[in-house]
């Protein structure tokens, strides 16, 4: 019985093992990749970037999906805002990503939706007691949660749960 119990937890080990180490190196999204080499960060910031000036030139009559940052808060005065925390190495966060970005144009006019990045957002995660990744939070304009809810699968559930 020892020895079976020995095998199980050495497959449990190895499988997690091999699990992490396979998944390490991955990227959030597809333009932070060139080929089978990961840009530096600071390319991939700058890349980033000038995708989200893009965005908001193209995007006047529909809402938005950006990197976060506090002063865009300020959207809730016109419309909602929603947090979305969520990690590279997160599949079902990556699922529901790939899918705002392949609807941008059905996200309402009034929303804008700020991507939040999980693991480097300790103080956010702390103000709204974000304890787990896939996480969306719908603030106002100060900043204030209205409400906080998890598992969106698709950007379609995520707009029927803005309040």
């Amino acid at each position: 019985m020892n020895n079976i119990m020995i095998w199980i937890f050495a497959i449990v080990i190895i499988g997690g093992g091999w699990f992490v180490f396979s998944n390490q190196g991955e990227t959030e999204t597809a333009f932070e990749k060139k080929g089978d080499v990961v840009m530096q960060e600071s390319e991939t910031k700058s890349e980033e970037n000038a995708m989200e000036e893009k965005k908001t030139e193209v995007m006047k009559e529909v809402g938005s999906y950006e990197l976060y940052s506090a002063e865009k808060f300020a959207n809730a005065t016109t419309g909602d805002v929603v947090l979305f925390f969520r990690a590279s190495w997160c599949p079902t966060c990556r699922g529901v990503d790939a899918d705002i970005r392949a609807h941008l144009g059905n996200i309402p006019p009034t929303l804008t939706i700020l991507d939040i990045d999980y693991d480097t957002s300790a103080s956010l995660k702390q103000k709204y007691g974000v304890t787990y990744q896939h996480t969306f939070v719908q603030v106002d304009a100060e900043g204030n949660l209205i409400k906080k809810w998890q598992g969106s699968p698709t950007l379609a559930t995520l707009i029927s749960e803005v309040k």
